[in-house]
């Protein structure tokens, strides 16, 4: 398979693409509770205990950046951040989901 080129960076295939976008410890967990609703910062962050808030705010800005979700601010006092999936990210869930499934056999 030929090398191809995204954002910048080169990659040797698809795999090593996806597995960067969504690889790691936190990012498919994040994913997955964004699955059935919208949820705030601070919901997320009870959601997932052990992840620390620099490391919660790194991930958020990496899915958003590669548009796996959408982050809505609201002008109001105080903030008001919402994250959701965007269509990229529901198609990811099927991924995930797989995972999950062979990982619980």
């Amino acid at each position: 398979m030929p090398d191809f080129q995204y954002k910048g960076k080169i990659y040797y295939n698809p795999v090593q693409l996806v597995m960067e976008q969504i690889g790691g410890t936190w990012k498919c967990p994040i994913l997955w509770r964004l699955k059935d609703r919208t949820l705030r910062y601070g919901e997320l962050r009870k959601d997932i205990p052990h992840i620390s808030d620099k490391m919660l705010t790194t991930q958020l800005k990496e899915l958003e950046e590669d548009g796996y979700i959408h982050r809505e601010v609201y002008a109001v006092v105080p903030p008001k951040t919402e994250y959701s999936l965007t269509e990229k990210g529901i198609e990811m869930i099927e991924l995930i989901t797989l995972i999950r499934n062979y990982g619980l056999n």
